[in-house]
């Protein structure tokens, strides 16, 4: 029996099938929820039970704890209405124009961008239009059925490839393929864009970009978006690495400096090495924002990366930094058991 759902504080209303999820529901509505994983296991899809019951599926304890969800947290992504629902969901938006498609394309590049990180870029069918935000993910499609969840380093205008920036994960399986044996030239299939997590050019707030390892890709996405858009909102990325090795493209961060107004950029190494020879910033990338600014109030905040970094980022910004809750957006790296 379908169920009414209602939103708050935007008073969105849809209706959800035993079946569906809130989020699909939600999706199948054309509204957008904040999500990235769709499996329960980054958090981004956290929101407020305000009244009713759900049903919550599989979830990872770092997602939703014990004391969130009796506090009355709940995870769209794997909450399913038992009752009409109010929830309290900050960041809606609706579906726009760009279809999901699932699509093949072509390696036609592998470089080894760090011991760990492989930069693939992959050709778009010229066939089939590919629309895409920047900041947003696809996933590839493994032969067996299962997924591998990216998100796109580089910005939608006049794009004719995606590139991606794969983590080395010890005994997984597509990682293994991709350091291994994959070759230019190689078919995969993908399905995309996935995710809310792009720029909100509806703003003029000043940007606090941070990321962490490879969350640094979406965020290279967006910047590239801003200068190829002109847009010129100030903007300061925090990238958090353990070594300089992990700034695998410290250079072009670098040199966003000179070709957008207003950008600074702070790396921000955890472990350095006595042969990394570093000067710069060390310490835990959410402690370097906390130590530059005292008041987030008027700012947005994009940040990438591990869920724990995600959280703790979370947490203190939109606590004793006064961030705004719909001012703070983000895409939590998670990483698939190898074995499945």
């Amino acid at each position: 029996m379908p169920h009414q759902i209602s939103l708050q504080p935007g008073g969105q209303t849809f209706t959800a099938d035993d079946d569906q999820t809130v989020l699909e529901a939600a999706l199948a509505a054309g509204l957008l929820l904040p999500y990235s994983c769709r499996d329960g296991a980054c958090g981004a899809c956290k929101g407020r039970l305000v009244s009713g019951e759900v049903r919550l599926g599989k979830h990872s304890d770092s997602a939703l704890t014990a004391a969130e969800e009796a506090a009355g947290l709940t995870l769209f992504c794997r909450a399913h209405a038992c009752s009409d629902l109010v929830l309290e969901a900050r960041n809606v938006s609706r579906v726009g124009d760009i279809p999901i498609k699932k699509l093949p394309c072509r390696v036609q590049k592998l470089e080894l961008a760090a011991p760990d990180v492989m930069v693939v870029e992959l050709k778009l069918p010229a066939s089939e239009p590919f629309q895409f935000h920047a900041g947003q993910y696809i996933d590839i499609l493994l032969a067996d059925g299962q997924r591998r969840s990216f998100s796109i380093a580089n910005a939608p205008e006049g794009a004719e490839h995606i590139e991606l920036h794969v983590r080395r994960i010890d005994g997984g399986r597509f990682t293994g393929q991709v350091f291994e044996t994959m070759k230019v030239r190689d078919i995969l299939r993908f399905e995309g864009p996935l995710g809310s997590f792009w720029l909100r050019e509806d703003s003029d707030r000043p940007i606090v970009m941070v990321g962490g390892g490879t969350g640094f890709a979406p965020l290279k996405g967006i910047v590239e978006h801003c200068i190829a858009a002109g847009i010129r909102r100030p903007i300061t990325l925090y990238w958090g690495a353990r070594d300089r090795a992990g700034l695998y493209m410290d250079a072009v961060a670098r040199g966003w400096e000179t070709s957008l107004p207003g950008f600074r950029y702070i790396p921000v190494l955890s472990e350095a090495k006595a042969d990394d020879a570093w000067t710069g910033r060390t310490g835990l990338v959410h402690a370097a924002v906390l130590a530059d600014y005292a008041d987030l109030s008027a700012h947005e905040v994009y940040a990438c990366g591990a869920p724990a970094m995600i959280d703790v980022a979370r947490a203190s910004f939109t606590g004793e930094r006064r961030l705004p809750a719909d001012a703070f957006f983000a895409d939590a790296f998670t990483f698939a058991n190898p074995a499945d």
